[in-house]
């Protein structure tokens, strides 16, 4: 078995998450190409050094320069194996101990501003109105779809959350209501309240949903499978997207966009860390980095000053 291999069961058995372990290893596989095109040799760990992963870190800058965030990816994935090395005893020190990341100016991520929302919930309710009046049989589908849409902005919800939501997970009134997510990010369990336009959303959809042998609450219909896929659901968005003359819009554009217009009605990082299902507030606060368009509204005010 070589080396990747057995660092890739060592990812599994650590319950790494599986785009991280597919991340890791299209990284290293990377790196160990370039490992042996420079040293004449096949990359294990017994002969892995600091200088090593120096070198690689100048040829990704200087020679393919990449950005810094997949630089850090790929020194990552060098970090991940060197641990895996260390833990299986095939090496004693870790090489990757004191190599630094490159810095790089943080990037606010991308959400929709108040325009952009205003277009996407117009462009959703025509698309209502217009399968109510010509297409009758397919007014359920549009209805779910809608539904998704208006509940990922209200909740933050990520994708894979979403598709595994359950009948039993919801406790819904007229006045309130909550969601369990049962497997989150890293397998934890979190709470989260429920507003009036998810209810709402809900409520449209379950009182349309077909009957069906399925405890999930997304559900598929007109043919599709039972069970609804992320893809699905973002082909779902996708279309919507077009219809708003949006660049893109995604699931975790809608996460970004929730979690953004809570920090700009002053909820405290705390309250969205929880909501949103981070560990860590360093993850939170990219909510308060002001992006492009709040810059050119903070110079704009100069204009009638």
């Amino acid at each position: 078995m070589d080396t990747l291999t057995s660092f890739h069961a060592y990812l599994t058995a650590q319950d790494c998450a599986p785009l991280t372990r597919k991340g890791y290893l299209s990284d290293m596989e990377h790196f160990a190409r370039w490992f042996e095109q420079t040293n004449g040799e096949a990359l294990s760990p017994q002969n892995l050094t600091p200088t090593d992963i120096k070198e690689y870190r100048q040829f990704l800058l200087t020679v393919e320069r990449y950005k810094a965030n997949t630089i850090n990816r790929r020194l990552a994935a060098i970090s991940a194996y060197a641990r895996w090395a260390l833990s299986t005893g095939q090496i004693h020190s870790d090489p990757t101990l004191y190599i630094k990341s490159v810095k790089q100016v943080a990037n606010t991520p991308k959400w929709l501003d108040k325009t952009e929302q205003f277009a996407l919930q117009r462009a959703i309710e025509r698309d209502l109105q217009l399968a109510r009046m010509r297409y009758p049989k397919r007014h359920v589908t549009r209805r779910r779809d809608a539904s998704i849409a208006f509940f990922l902005l209200n909740t933050g919800l990520r994708l894979n959350e979403l598709v595994s939501m359950r009948l039993d997970d919801l406790q819904l009134s007229d006045r309130k209501g909550t969601l369990l997510v049962q497997n989150g990010k890293g397998g934890k369990q979190r709470t989260i309240p429920l507003n009036a336009e998810a209810r709402k959303a809900l409520q449209d959809w379950l009182a349309v949903r077909p009957k069906t042998k399925s405890d999930l609450v997304w559900i598929g219909v007109e043919g599709e499978s039972n069970s609804l896929s992320g893809r699905a659901v973002q082909r779902i968005l996708e279309r919507y997207a077009a219809e708003a003359g949006l660049e893109t819009f995604t699931a975790h554009i809608c996460r970004h966009t929730f979690a953004k217009n809570l920090a700009n009605q002053g909820v405290g990082l705390e309250k969205i860390a929880s909501l949103l299902g981070h560990s860590s507030l360093n993850t939170t606060q990219i909510y308060l980095v002001p992006d492009a368009r709040d810059l050119e509204q903070a110079v704009g005010k100069l204009e009638n000053y």
